[in-house]
Protein backbone atom coordinates (compact mmCIF):
# COMPACT_ATOMS: atom_id res chain seq x y z
CA UNK A 1 0.00 0.00 0.00
CA UNK A 2 1.35 3.43 -1.01
CA UNK A 3 0.94 6.12 1.65
CA UNK A 4 0.83 9.59 0.14
CA UNK A 5 2.76 12.09 2.22
CA UNK A 6 0.90 15.18 3.31
CA UNK A 7 2.15 18.52 2.06
CA UNK A 8 2.37 21.71 4.10
CA UNK A 9 0.96 24.97 2.80
CA UNK A 10 3.60 27.67 3.24
CA UNK A 11 1.47 30.73 2.48
CA UNK A 12 0.05 31.54 5.90
CA UNK A 13 0.98 30.76 9.51
CA UNK A 14 -1.69 28.04 9.81
CA UNK A 15 0.62 25.82 7.71
CA UNK A 16 -2.18 23.36 6.91
CA UNK A 17 -0.95 19.78 6.36
CA UNK A 18 -2.98 18.51 3.43
CA UNK A 19 -3.44 15.07 1.90
CA UNK A 20 -3.88 14.77 -1.88
CA UNK A 21 -7.15 16.47 -2.84
CA UNK A 22 -7.58 18.04 0.59
CA UNK A 23 -8.39 21.74 0.90
CA UNK A 24 -7.03 23.99 3.66
CA UNK A 25 -8.99 25.87 6.29
CA UNK A 26 -9.10 28.88 3.94
CA UNK A 27 -11.25 26.80 1.53
CA UNK A 28 -9.10 27.95 -1.36
CA UNK A 29 -5.75 26.11 -1.28
CA UNK A 30 -5.42 22.46 -2.25
CA UNK A 31 -2.89 19.65 -2.44
CA UNK A 32 -3.14 18.76 -6.13
CA UNK A 33 -0.85 15.73 -5.76
CA UNK A 34 2.31 17.59 -6.72
CA UNK A 35 2.14 20.80 -4.71
CA UNK A 36 -0.10 23.10 -2.69
CA UNK A 37 -1.71 25.59 -5.03
CA UNK A 38 -4.62 28.02 -5.28
CA UNK A 39 -7.87 26.20 -5.99
CA UNK A 40 -9.37 29.64 -6.68
CA UNK A 41 -6.73 30.65 -9.26
CA UNK A 42 -8.44 33.10 -11.61
CA UNK A 43 -11.87 32.40 -10.08
CA UNK A 44 -13.46 35.82 -9.73
CA UNK A 45 -16.59 36.43 -7.66
CA UNK A 46 -16.57 40.23 -7.74
CA UNK A 47 -15.16 42.88 -10.07
CA UNK A 48 -15.69 46.65 -10.12
CA UNK A 49 -13.92 49.88 -11.01
CA UNK A 50 -13.74 51.68 -7.66
CA UNK A 51 -12.41 54.97 -6.37
CA UNK A 52 -9.04 54.27 -4.75
CA UNK A 53 -10.39 55.83 -1.55
CA UNK A 54 -12.87 52.94 -1.23
CA UNK A 55 -10.09 50.40 -0.52
CA UNK A 56 -9.53 52.52 1.67
CA UNK A 57 -6.34 54.20 0.46
CA UNK A 58 -6.46 57.94 1.03
CA UNK A 59 -2.82 58.80 0.41
CA UNK A 60 -2.03 56.65 -2.64
CA UNK A 61 -2.89 58.36 -5.94
CA UNK A 62 -5.94 60.15 -4.48
CA UNK A 63 -8.71 60.86 -6.97
CA UNK A 64 -7.80 57.87 -9.14
CA UNK A 65 -9.73 54.66 -9.70
CA UNK A 66 -8.66 51.03 -9.47
CA UNK A 67 -10.04 47.80 -10.91
CA UNK A 68 -11.04 45.77 -7.85
CA UNK A 69 -11.31 41.98 -8.01
CA UNK A 70 -12.12 39.30 -5.45
CA UNK A 71 -12.41 35.55 -5.28
CA UNK A 72 -13.64 33.35 -2.40
CA UNK A 73 -12.24 32.10 0.90
CA UNK A 74 -10.31 33.51 3.85
CA UNK A 75 -7.78 32.24 6.39
CA UNK A 76 -9.50 33.96 9.34
CA UNK A 77 -12.94 33.28 10.79
CA UNK A 78 -14.20 36.70 11.85
CA UNK A 79 -17.80 36.30 13.09
CA UNK A 80 -18.50 39.93 12.15
CA UNK A 81 -17.11 39.71 8.59
CA UNK A 82 -18.58 42.42 6.38
CA UNK A 83 -17.99 40.35 3.18
CA UNK A 84 -18.89 36.92 4.56
CA UNK A 85 -20.89 35.88 1.48
CA UNK A 86 -17.65 35.36 -0.44
CA UNK A 87 -14.97 35.23 2.27
CA UNK A 88 -16.66 32.25 3.92
CA UNK A 89 -17.56 30.60 0.59
CA UNK A 90 -15.82 27.67 -1.09
CA UNK A 91 -15.38 26.37 -4.64
CA UNK A 92 -19.13 25.80 -5.04
CA UNK A 93 -19.64 29.58 -5.18
CA UNK A 94 -20.36 30.89 -8.71
CA UNK A 95 -17.27 32.42 -10.31
CA UNK A 96 -16.03 33.86 -13.57
CA UNK A 97 -12.73 32.44 -14.80
CA UNK A 98 -10.10 34.88 -15.98
CA UNK A 99 -6.39 34.58 -16.72
CA UNK A 100 -3.75 37.01 -15.43
CA UNK A 101 -3.21 38.14 -19.04
CA UNK A 102 -6.92 38.89 -19.52
CA UNK A 103 -7.18 40.73 -16.21
CA UNK A 104 -4.07 42.82 -16.86
CA UNK A 105 -5.38 43.66 -20.34
CA UNK A 106 -8.72 44.76 -18.86
CA UNK A 107 -6.90 46.99 -16.38
CA UNK A 108 -4.98 48.59 -19.25
CA UNK A 109 -8.20 49.16 -21.22
CA UNK A 110 -9.60 51.11 -18.27
CA UNK A 111 -6.68 53.54 -17.98
CA UNK A 112 -8.65 56.25 -19.87
CA UNK A 113 -11.22 55.99 -17.05
CA UNK A 114 -8.50 56.95 -14.51
CA UNK A 115 -7.68 53.33 -13.63
CA UNK A 116 -4.18 52.91 -12.16
CA UNK A 117 -4.11 49.11 -11.84
CA UNK A 118 -5.72 46.28 -9.89
CA UNK A 119 -6.72 45.91 -6.24
CA UNK A 120 -7.04 42.35 -4.98
CA UNK A 121 -9.77 42.75 -2.40
CA UNK A 122 -13.24 41.67 -1.14
CA UNK A 123 -11.87 38.35 0.20
CA UNK A 124 -8.34 37.53 1.43
CA UNK A 125 -5.98 37.92 -1.55
CA UNK A 126 -2.99 36.07 -0.10
CA UNK A 127 -4.79 32.73 -0.36
CA UNK A 128 -4.85 33.36 -4.14
CA UNK A 129 -1.10 33.83 -3.91
CA UNK A 130 -0.09 32.43 -7.30
CA UNK A 131 -2.77 34.39 -9.18
CA UNK A 132 -1.86 37.63 -7.40
CA UNK A 133 1.83 37.01 -8.11
CA UNK A 134 1.35 36.24 -11.80
CA UNK A 135 -1.03 39.15 -12.40
CA UNK A 136 1.08 41.62 -10.44
CA UNK A 137 4.16 40.74 -12.48
CA UNK A 138 2.25 41.61 -15.67
CA UNK A 139 0.99 44.85 -14.16
CA UNK A 140 4.47 45.93 -13.14
CA UNK A 141 5.84 45.26 -16.63
CA UNK A 142 3.17 47.56 -18.09
CA UNK A 143 3.53 50.35 -15.51
CA UNK A 144 0.27 49.64 -13.66
CA UNK A 145 -0.16 49.36 -9.90
CA UNK A 146 -0.88 46.29 -7.78
CA UNK A 147 -2.75 46.77 -4.52
CA UNK A 148 -3.65 44.27 -1.79
CA UNK A 149 -6.46 44.73 0.72
CA UNK A 150 -5.55 42.07 3.24
CA UNK A 151 -5.90 40.80 6.80
CA UNK A 152 -2.12 40.50 6.94
CA UNK A 153 -2.19 36.82 7.92
CA UNK A 154 0.65 35.69 5.69
CA UNK A 155 3.90 33.87 6.40
CA UNK A 156 6.93 36.19 6.29
CA UNK A 157 8.76 34.14 3.63
CA UNK A 158 5.78 34.25 1.24
CA UNK A 159 5.28 37.95 1.93
CA UNK A 160 8.92 38.81 1.18
CA UNK A 161 8.78 36.97 -2.15
CA UNK A 162 5.77 38.90 -3.41
CA UNK A 163 6.45 42.35 -1.94
CA UNK A 164 8.65 43.52 -4.84
CA UNK A 165 5.56 43.23 -7.07
CA UNK A 166 3.21 45.14 -4.75
CA UNK A 167 2.77 48.92 -4.81
CA UNK A 168 0.34 49.45 -1.93
CA UNK A 169 -1.49 47.56 0.81
CA UNK A 170 -4.34 48.27 3.15
CA UNK A 171 -3.88 45.92 6.08
CA UNK A 172 -6.62 45.11 8.58
CA UNK A 173 -5.48 45.28 12.18
CA UNK A 174 -8.42 43.61 13.89
CA UNK A 175 -7.43 44.67 17.40
CA UNK A 176 -4.35 45.12 19.48
CA UNK A 177 -4.01 41.84 21.38
CA UNK A 178 -3.48 38.13 20.83
CA UNK A 179 -6.70 37.55 22.81
CA UNK A 180 -8.70 39.20 20.03
CA UNK A 181 -6.85 37.35 17.29
CA UNK A 182 -7.37 34.02 19.05
CA UNK A 183 -11.14 34.58 18.76
CA UNK A 184 -10.73 35.12 15.01
CA UNK A 185 -8.44 32.17 14.31
CA UNK A 186 -5.41 34.36 13.68
CA UNK A 187 -2.11 35.48 15.16
CA UNK A 188 -1.45 39.01 16.39
CA UNK A 189 2.33 38.95 15.98
CA UNK A 190 2.03 37.75 12.37
CA UNK A 191 -0.11 40.74 11.41
CA UNK A 192 2.23 43.16 13.18
CA UNK A 193 5.16 41.64 11.29
CA UNK A 194 3.28 42.00 8.00
CA UNK A 195 2.72 45.71 8.64
CA UNK A 196 6.36 46.22 9.57
CA UNK A 197 7.73 44.36 6.54
CA UNK A 198 5.31 45.87 4.02
CA UNK A 199 5.89 49.42 5.26
CA UNK A 200 9.57 49.08 4.33
CA UNK A 201 8.89 48.40 0.64
CA UNK A 202 5.46 49.76 -0.40
CA UNK A 203 2.78 52.24 0.56
CA UNK A 204 0.80 50.95 3.57
CA UNK A 205 -2.39 52.11 5.22
CA UNK A 206 -4.03 50.32 8.15
CA UNK A 207 -7.72 49.80 8.92
CA UNK A 208 -9.23 48.85 12.28
CA UNK A 209 -12.92 47.95 12.39
CA UNK A 210 -14.22 48.99 15.80
CA UNK A 211 -16.55 46.31 17.16
CA UNK A 212 -18.46 47.22 20.33
CA UNK A 213 -17.32 45.25 23.40
CA UNK A 214 -14.34 43.83 21.49
CA UNK A 215 -11.80 46.51 20.59
CA UNK A 216 -13.53 49.83 21.33
CA UNK A 217 -11.59 50.99 24.39
CA UNK A 218 -9.45 54.16 24.30
CA UNK A 219 -6.67 52.18 26.02
CA UNK A 220 -6.49 49.66 23.16
CA UNK A 221 -6.42 52.43 20.55
CA UNK A 222 -3.73 54.27 22.48
CA UNK A 223 -1.53 51.16 22.39
CA UNK A 224 -2.25 50.52 18.71
CA UNK A 225 -1.58 54.07 17.57
CA UNK A 226 1.63 54.30 19.61
CA UNK A 227 2.90 51.10 18.02
CA UNK A 228 2.00 52.23 14.48
CA UNK A 229 3.78 55.53 15.13
CA UNK A 230 6.90 53.58 16.06
CA UNK A 231 6.95 52.44 12.41
CA UNK A 232 6.07 55.86 11.03
CA UNK A 233 3.98 58.78 12.28
CA UNK A 234 2.89 59.22 8.68
CA UNK A 235 1.35 55.74 8.44
CA UNK A 236 -2.36 56.39 7.75
CA UNK A 237 -4.92 54.73 10.04
CA UNK A 238 -8.60 54.26 9.15
CA UNK A 239 -10.85 53.74 12.17
CA UNK A 240 -13.97 52.16 10.77
CA UNK A 241 -17.50 51.69 12.06
CA UNK A 242 -18.97 48.20 12.60
CA UNK A 243 -22.45 47.27 11.41
CA UNK A 244 -24.19 44.01 12.43
CA UNK A 245 -23.26 41.29 9.94
CA UNK A 246 -22.86 37.54 9.62
CA UNK A 247 -22.90 35.95 13.10
CA UNK A 248 -22.75 39.17 15.11
CA UNK A 249 -26.28 40.49 14.90
CA UNK A 250 -26.84 41.11 18.60
CA UNK A 251 -24.81 44.32 18.82
CA UNK A 252 -25.74 47.77 17.53
CA UNK A 253 -23.58 49.65 15.03
CA UNK A 254 -20.59 51.32 16.59
CA UNK A 255 -21.68 54.74 17.89
CA UNK A 256 -20.33 57.55 15.72
CA UNK A 257 -19.21 59.29 18.92
CA UNK A 258 -16.98 56.31 19.75
CA UNK A 259 -15.28 56.45 16.36
CA UNK A 260 -14.43 60.12 16.70
CA UNK A 261 -13.22 59.64 20.27
CA UNK A 262 -10.83 56.93 19.07
CA UNK A 263 -9.73 59.11 16.16
CA UNK A 264 -8.75 61.78 18.70
CA UNK A 265 -6.78 59.19 20.67
CA UNK A 266 -4.91 58.00 17.58
CA UNK A 267 -4.12 61.56 16.50
CA UNK A 268 -1.93 61.94 19.59
CA UNK A 269 0.56 59.70 17.78
CA UNK A 270 -0.26 59.65 14.05
CA UNK A 271 -0.44 62.43 11.47
CA UNK A 272 -3.13 60.87 9.29
CA UNK A 273 -6.18 59.34 11.00
CA UNK A 274 -9.54 58.91 9.30
CA UNK A 275 -13.05 58.05 10.49
CA UNK A 276 -14.69 55.41 8.29
CA UNK A 277 -18.39 54.75 7.54
CA UNK A 278 -19.57 57.69 9.65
Amino acid sequence: MIIMEKKICEICPHHCRLSVGEVGRCRARINDGEKITALNYGAITSIALDPIEKKPLYRFFPGSRILSVGSYGCNLSCPFCQNFEISMADSTFPTRKITPEELAALAAELVPKKNIGIAFTYNEPFISYEFVRDTSALLKSSGLKSVLVTNGTVAPAALKKILPLIDAMNIDLKGFSQEIYKQLGGDFETVKRTIELAAKTCHVEVTTLIVPMMNDSPEDMDSEAAWLASISKDLPLHISRFFPRYKVLDRPPTPVKTIYELVDVAKRYLNFVYAGNC
